[in-house]
């Protein structure tokens, strides 16, 4: 664990503030923070402390950093809601044994909730940024990443091979696609598109990861939790055709399987949290503008005071980005993928001093370093999935973050 930390400043003061508008808008370009959805959240910048941390005790050792932070500083919290007075963001790797987690706590913070805004400041007070809609690139450029289609395709097809020898029930495969641009990127640019086109979505940034992800790992109120479980995907069409393929994924069996695994993997992680755990029998359809999911919420009570965080440990990886059984598949999806997925599928979000929260899935999502652009999309096989329909599935994941690229 490699840990730097500036000194913590004497005051963290939350204030109410006039509607700032949008509040993508007021980032600033390096560096952005952001969890948003239909408006509301979180933005923030600067980095008043950090902690990039790796192994198997992740989030127990962000657990007692962020602890340890808030014990020394002097809150004046003016607003009282989640999100007001201290909070840390955080995105978590996939893999723990293999990949760095990556929490921040910022210097300014700008929230938005049920119509109420606020202004959280480290120390001293600040002006918010200017309105800022920066330009998309002018050319952006392709090429493959760890494996060709080709290459992934077979290793799709192996992967149903040893489900099939009874080796493990499912597996989630990623491939990740290479982007160029000239000139390099804003970050803002992209992450203004995707919460204008995905408002459903939660469209996030830490660390140079950004994306607008639909699943919901855990979100946390009080007592109350909540989980959205996303498996089983479908692209979308036009009019009759959209209907068609929304109703041959509520009658696929190898969509219905891939969704069972992953309630059941969300279910089986919260049910000794939550001894009232609702989780619906049966999926709805979540529609978004480039595919279409299954999805359940699970919702429940705590039945102890148990931070986010403890939460997002216990229920990283699901079944939903990992596979069943979990072990078997943490070890079948380097061999099969031949990339480190980094923090790409890790839990990302944040959390505030009384243990509230929101944690996603980085889903939908891209590595942005200047003008290299790293995307990724991953599929659920199963013993029924056939290589070249999940290479049309992950062809249009891709597409959320190759429109916004191209400002499409």
């Amino acid at each position: 664990m490699s840990l730097a930390v500036s000194a913590p400043p004497v005051t963290v003061r939350s204030v109410a503030v006039a509607d700032p508008g949008d509040l993508l808008t007021r980032l600033p370009r390096e560096q952005p923070l952001a969890w948003v959805r239909n408006g509301d959240g979180l933005v923030a910048w600067g980095e008043l402390a950090r902690l990039d941390v790796g192994g198997p005790h992740v989030f127990a050792d962000a657990a007692s950093w962020w602890a340890e932070q808030c014990s020394s500083m002097v809150v004046d919290d003016q607003v009282a809601l989640p999100g007001s007075g201290p909070v840390c963001f955080g995105s978590a790797a996939f893999d723990r044994r293999t990949a760095q987690s990556v929490f921040v706590i910022p210097r300014v913070i700008l929230g938005r909730r049920d119509g109420h805004c606020w202004l959280t400041t480290f120390g001293s007070d600040r002006e918010l940024p200017p309105v800022v809609r920066p330009a998309g690139p002018d050319t952006v450029a392709y090429a493959d990443g760890a494996l060709s289609q080709a290459r992934w395709c077979a290793a799709v097809a192996t992967a149903v091979q040893r489900i099939k020898a009874g080796e493990l029930d499912k597996v989630v495969l990623a491939r990740d696609l290479l982007a160029r641009t000239q000139p390099a990127v804003d970050p803002r640019f992209l992450l203004q598109r995707l919460a204008r086109r995905y408002p459903d979505c939660w469209a996030f940034a830490v660390d140079g990861l950004l994306g607008a992800t639909p699943e919901l790992l855990v979100s946390r109120r009080g007592r109350r939790i909540t989980s959205r479980v996303l498996a089983g995907t479908v692209r979308r069409g036009r009019d009759a055709e959209d209907e068609r393929l929304i109703a041959e994924l509520l009658d696929s069996r190898k969509d219905q399987e891939e969704h069972r695994y992953a309630v059941r993997s969300v279910a089986d992680a919260l049910s000794p949290y939550c001894p009232d755990l609702h989780t619906p029998e049966t999926p709805e359809v979540l529609r978004l503008a480039t595919v279409a999911h299954l999805a359940t919420v699970v919702t429940g009570t705590l039945a102890a005071d148990t931070a986010v965080l403890r939460l997002v440990e216990a229920l990283h990886p699901t079944a939903a980005v990992c596979g069943t059984p979990t072990d078997l598949a943490l070890d079948v999806i380097p061999e099969l993928e031949r990339m480190d997925r980094g923090r790409y599928a890790g839990p990302v979000g944040w959390m505030d001093a009384e243990g509230d929260g929101d944690w996603g899935i980085a889903l939908r999502s891209a590595e942005v370093d200047g003008e290299r652009v790293r995307l990724f999309a991953g599929c659920g096989i199963v013993a029924g999935s056939d290589p070249e329909a999940e290479l049309a599935e992950s062809h249009a994941k891709l597409v959320t973050i190759r429109d916004a690229l191209e400002g499409l």
